[in-house]
């Protein structure tokens, strides 16, 4: 499947694009990212190029760019993406987020991001206690953190993200407490605070399967997660899904799309797109997808078109990780179904849990639906 001028009338997506190079990789990391492959930079950049150029005409409303870690793209690679970048149809009000890692920035780099239109920065700290980061695999110390973020400040970028971690490997209460006050302190403009899953194929799953990995309690991470939602309110950051938690008028608009079930489309290895109703992936193999930039044909993996049963699976499984939940009339007017006519039973069932709440025409979780948000959005899967 092509993306090309038959796109100029639909409606406006989001973009995506993979940066899959890091100067380590992190013990918990399951990402599509390696380490030491720094020789593939420049024509990985070049094949990207290649494939952001068929977009097309179709409008782009925001820029994600993830990693791996973006900001250990050398500048020449860097180059290669902001010229195919520029020839996009980019909206007025673009979103432009660039992930980074500290450690991994300089002034020059970030120069470079600011003129190239990026306005959001993604950083990821994981902790503040230097004996964790280290623990987790992290390159990075606080004040190396310190460093990168007032740097961006100072370079003009008032629109920054924080990414934090619970749940780790010998933290404690305080440590989580200690992570969240000092970055309060700082006043980003948005937090996400993420619990620790130990995926297989990580070097932290081996360390679990051998008893190696200490994890906090269970009532001591649920104590973490209180504390975050109770702290983070007070502190004026409002909680808009399970995770993330902004200032008013700063939530990832980019992240709110895939909740959203709006059409976003992936550049890069192993990125996903939702575009006119197909999902489809692109190669995991950085060399071939090197060589499919080369070719100017890029093999769209897993192709397939979404029933109307895969999107109200994924509206209803996506949609409920907001805390305003789903609205009952959206879903109507996409589907030409009523909501209770698809899942009636299942939300019978979990209002009188007290799990769900149905207010007019707002469906969402309350504050205990959010805490076993996985084991009730599992119920809306039809198939």
């Amino acid at each position: 499947m092509c993306i090309g001028e038959e796109t100029i009338k639909a409606e406006p997506a989001a973009l995506y694009i993979h940066i899959p190079f890091c100067k380590k990789k992190c013990l918990y990391c399951d990402f599509p990212s390696y380490g030491g492959r720094e020789d593939l930079m420049c024509n990985y950049s070049r094949a990207l190029a290649e494939e952001i150029g068929t977009v097309g005409r179709r409008n782009i409303k925001t820029i994600f760019i993830g990693g791996g870690t973006p900001t250990y793209l050398s500048l020449k690679a860097w180059n290669n993406i902001c010229e195919a970048v520029e020839k996009l149809n980019l909206e007025d009000n673009l979103e432009f987020t660039v992930e980074g890692n500290p450690g991994t920035f300089t002034e020059e780099k970030l120069c470079f991001l600011k003129n190239m239109g990026v306005n959001r920065l993604s950083i990821g700290l994981q902790a503040w206690q230097n004996s964790l980061l280290k623990r987790i695999g992290r390159i990075h110390s606080v004040d190396d953190f310190l460093e990168g973020y007032k740097m961006a400040e100072r370079l003009g970028f008032s629109n920054i993200n924080v990414d934090l971690m619970f749940g780790l490997p010998g933290q404690t209460l305080e440590d989580w407490k200690e992570s969240l006050k000092n970055v309060v302190k700082l006043d980003p403009r948005h937090i996400s605070c993420y619990s620790l899953i130990v995926e297989k194929g990580t070097p932290f799953y081996s360390m679990y399967k051998n008893h190696g990995l200490k994890l906090p309690q269970e009532e001591e991470e649920r104590q973490m997660y209180y504390f975050t939602l109770e702290f983070l309110y007070k502190s004026g950051y409002n909680q808009y899904e399970i995770s993330n938690f902004a200032k008013n008028g700063s939530e990832c608009r980019h992240n709110l799309v895939y909740w959203n079930l709006e059409p976003y489309i992936g550049c890069g290895s192993s990125a996903h797109s939702y575009v006119n109703g197909y999902r489809y992936r692109n190669t995991l193999d950085i060399e071939e997808y090197i060589h499919q930039g080369r070719s100017g044909h890029f093999v769209k993996l897993d192709e397939h078109k979404n029933s109307i049963y895969d999107d109200m699976e994924e509206f209803m499984f996506m949609g409920l990780r907001k805390t305003r939940g789903i609205s009952m009339s959206d879903f109507e007017g996409r589907f030409h179904r009523n909501i209770y006519s698809v899942y009636g039973d299942i939300i019978d069932e979990y209002t009188k849990k007290g799990l769900l709440v149905v207010d007019e025409d707002d469906m969402y979780l309350n504050k205990r639906g959010l805490e076993v948000s996985n084991s009730v959005m599992c119920e809306f899967i039809l198939t």
